[in-house]
């Protein structure tokens, strides 16, 4: 049985400065591991947030951003998830969470696309194709980015992957009914992979046209559902104690994912 974990969501508004997010990632992640966290997730984009002329700022997993994440994640101690873009060789980048610490190096570039609400992510991404899992902390825990929210098949199959822990950040466009969506899609989405579920969003950030640049409200939810925690629109950090083993009790006690597919 896997013991409890203590996970933290860092909320914050990422700029177009990678260097000035690297050093308020640093901010985060120590205050997370100096209140127990075991895992620090921050929003998709956290490197430089949309708008600000992603394919010239795409770096590689050996760049700067990415050795800072590292050498946080060796600091403190910390599974560390972050957002990031990485050349995709095509003249576009891909939508990156780089994972490191813990004995974990790996990514996952985001499979869906926001091309959706005038918004044409796919101009300057290229698509991911891959559904990734970890190990650490005697847990499973999969990997999803905003938009990926709304397939219910992808966070399925993580479930199938034996996904107790899904770590999805997000930069999630305000709009009309767009914060009751988010609201829905993760407790949504938690239960189709019945696993736990934390989203880590950027802080509410004025719109500015299309791009979508965070309402904020990131949360931990159960695998039944329920919301367990959750933050406001503005910057913070969430700190929510999970039971891993509870996703094995509730896919025993109430058994969809082992119908089939």
């Amino acid at each position: 049985m896997t013991t409890a974990l203590r996970l933290a969501a860092c909320q914050f508004s990422a700029t177009a400065d990678w260097a000035a997010n690297l050093q308020r990632l640093g901010l985060d992640a120590r205050t997370a591991a100096e209140r127990g966290a075991q895992v620090a997730v921050f929003p998709e984009a956290a490197m430089a947030r949309f708008g600000s002329e992603t394919a010239a700022l795409g770096q590689a997993l050996d760049g700067p951003f990415a050795d800072g994440v590292r050498a946080l994640a060796e600091e403190t101690g910390l599974l560390i998830v972050a957002g990031m873009f990485t050349p995709s060789g095509d003249g576009r980048v891909r939508n990156t969470l780089l994972v490191s610490g813990a004995g974990v190096e790996t990514r996952y570039d985001k499979i869906h696309l926001f091309d959706a609400f005038g918004s044409r992510e796919s101009d300057v991404v290229a698509p991911g194709d891959a559904l990734v899992t970890i190990n650490a902390f005697g847990t499973t825990f999969g990997l999803a980015t905003c938009f990926d929210l709304r397939f219910a098949s992808q966070f399925s199959a993580l479930g199938r992957l034996g996904a107790e822990v899904l770590l999805v950040p997000a930069s999630w466009g305000e709009g009309p009914g767009k914060a009751e969506q988010w609201d829905l899609l993760v407790r949504a989405r938690a239960m189709d992979a019945q696993a736990w579920l934390l989203a880590c969003d950027q802080a509410w950030t004025p719109p500015a046209g299309t791009d979508p640049l965070g309402i904020g409200r990131s949360a931990c939810i159960d695998p039944l559902g329920g919301v367990r925690a959750r933050l406001a629109a503005g910057e913070g950090i969430l700190l929510a104690d999970v039971e891993p083993s509870l996703a094995a009790d509730v896919r025993a006690r109430v058994p969809v994912l082992s119908a089939d597919a």
